[in-house]
This record gives C-alpha cells, structure tokens and sequence, in this order.
C-alpha cells in the first residue's frame, strides 16, 4: 500500500511541475501550490485521496497567489486603465500582433499570454491575447 501511495504521490508531484512551466505566475502558482499540496496530503493521510485533496487545494491557494502576483506587477507600470489594458489584434503569423494603438506589427512570441507591452509610437501598454495566434 505504501508504495502505491508514493508512486501515486510522486505521479501528481511530477504532473505539477510540468504545470509550473507555465508563463504566467498564476500558472506557475498552481502548479506549485499542487506539488506541495499532494505532498503535505499525501505524508498527512497516508492516502491517495488526501494526495489529491492536498493538491486540489494547493493548485487553487497557487492560482490565487500568483493571480495577485501577476496583478502586482501590472500595477507597477501605472494605474489599470478603465477597462483594463487593451488587447493587441492577431495577425496571420504566429506570436506577431498588432498594436491596438497604431497597428504596428510586433513579435510577442516572447511575452506570456496576457503580458504587457509598451507601443513605441505612443508608449501606451496593451496586453498579448491569452489564446491563439490568429
């Protein structure tokens, strides 16, 4: 039982690093607060069902405290217009967008979805789109 356990453990530890690779700090929270929550479950129950309980509350405590994170760092370029940041337009290359500003092209294949970047024509921030790339 008590390797059945760990190879479950380790199984939902392992899923959740590969979820930390996410570019965003509410991703990366996620993933983290999984891996340590399928852990501390796991040690304190002795079950799979405390593992995945465990994991299931620390992915949500993550998304939480990286969403903050992430909302943090938003602030620190000025306040959030009404609205939010506007979103760049698609194009049909892949990671280029438009500035919803000026409409010049840029390549964001760099920037995480929902990222901030400045128009160098105004110097007015919009955010990269979350899904898709055309």
């Amino acid at each position: 039982m008590k390797r059945n356990l760990f190879a479950v453990v380790s199984g939902i530890a392992l899923s959740s690093f590969i979820l930390s690779s996410c570019d965003t700090p509410t991703g990366a929270g996620a993933g983290y607060g999984a891996a340590a929550g399928a852990i501390i479950g796991g040690a304190a129950t002795g079950h799979v069902r405390g593992a995945a309980i465990g994991a299931a509350a620390g992915a949500a405590t993550g998304a939480l405290i990286g969403h903050s994170i992430q909302e943090d760092r938003a602030r620190a370029y000025g306040p959030v217009p009404p609205g939010g940041w506007p979103l760049a337009r698609y194009t049909n290359t892949p990671g280029v967008f438009r500035s919803p500003y000026t409409g010049r092209r840029y390549d964001l294949s760099g920037v995480p979805p929902g990222g901030l970047t400045r128009d160098i024509d105004t110097g007015q921030l919009f955010r990269r789109p979350s899904r898709g790339y055309y």
